[in-house]
């Protein structure tokens, strides 16, 4: 992997991030605008990634192959990064529940809004689809394994599965399902496409960056071993781990390079959210998102480099 790629892309971000913090500074969110830029995100920009993934790149069996493996490993990685934070969350003197959220916000990465556009910027639209398999990898285990974790009759429900029914899903079963059929629309709906696609990464770090100013203004109050395990865990003792796993598995190189940025990503911006509609501590859960993003702006590379290391 080009490092020096890594650091310029990560370095962008950096600047989109604080570029988004000036303008939430002056213009604070609403509701309705988060919404918005939400919408736009989630319906928009990253299902044209995951389209102008499948329309440059051949969907051969090899292909097939890397992208039903990539979503095991990716089911894999992040349940084992809930259990890792778990197991971290066991050495603090909390209730129960709290453990539980602690290891989904230890395990569970911004995979969509960050890792999506990165992934596509270093490895090109093969990486980009490869990328948006291993999110919807995240959203499986978030809409079952952790939304059990946060009831207390820790009991699995079909209508938490509604919400993986969403644009970016669809777009993946579509786009694939049209180029196994042989299906490849004209030169203007790709070009459109992939214009779209390049709003994805600066709207995503501009809208992280304009919370950061509606967070600070709130004053939260937190406490630093309970804000710094999750951060420590999904940061630096997951990837890290994942890579030592990745690298005994001896998976394709492709596999290997997305899965390993995938993994290094910060918090999931879904972490307050999910927390809010199952009675969890919302406020941590922002917290945790917010401060793992401005982190992962330094981690990132670290792990990377470490990561290499092990693979080589």
């Amino acid at each position: 992997m080009e490092i020096s790629l890594l650091l310029q892309s990560i370095l962008l971000m950096a600047v989109i991030i604080a570029i988004g913090s000036v303008i939430g500074y002056r213009q604070p969110l609403t509701g309705e605008s988060r919404q918005l830029i939400i919408t736009i995100i989630v319906n928009v920009a990253m299902p044209c990634i995951i389209l102008d993934g499948v329309f440059q790149t051949p969907i051969d069996s090899q292909t097939m192959t890397q992208i039903v493996i990539i979503f095991g490993i990716s089911v894999l990685l992040n349940c084992l990064g809930i259990l890792l934070g778990w197991l971290g969350a066991r050495t603090l003197p909390l209730p129960e529940k709290k453990r539980r959220e602690m290891a989904i916000l230890s395990g569970l990465g911004n995979t969509g809004f960050i890792g999506l556009p990165l992934c596509a910027a270093l490895f090109g639209p093969k990486g980009a689809l490869l990328a948006a398999v291993f999110d919807a990898g995240v959203d499986v285990v978030m809409w079952t394994v952790a939304v059990m974790m946060l009831q207390e009759k820790g009991a699995f429900s079909l209508k938490g599965l509604k919400a993986m029914v969403n644009i970016p899903m669809i777009a993946i079963v579509l786009g694939l399902g049209a180029a196994m059929a042989g299906f490849m629309p004209q030169e203007p709906v790709k070009h459109l496409v992939g214009t779209l696609a390049k709003l994805a990464s600066p709207l995503a770090m501009m809208y992280i960056g304009m919370l950061l100013p509606l967070l600070l203004r709130k004053k939260p109050h937190f406490s630093l071993p309970v804000l710094g395990m999750p951060l420590t865990f999904k940061l630096i003792v997951f990837p890290l781990s994942a890579a030592l796993l990745l690298s005994v598995l001896h998976l394709d190189g492709e596999i290997t390079r997305v899965a390993i940025i995938q993994v290094a990503m910060p918090t999931l911006t879904m972490a307050s959210i999910l927390f809010a509609r199952y009675a969890a501590d919302e406020e941590m859960g922002a917290m945790t998102t917010v401060f793992s993003t401005l982190l992962a702006l330094v981690s990132i590379p670290a792990v990377i480099m470490v990561g290499n290391f092990f693979l080589r």
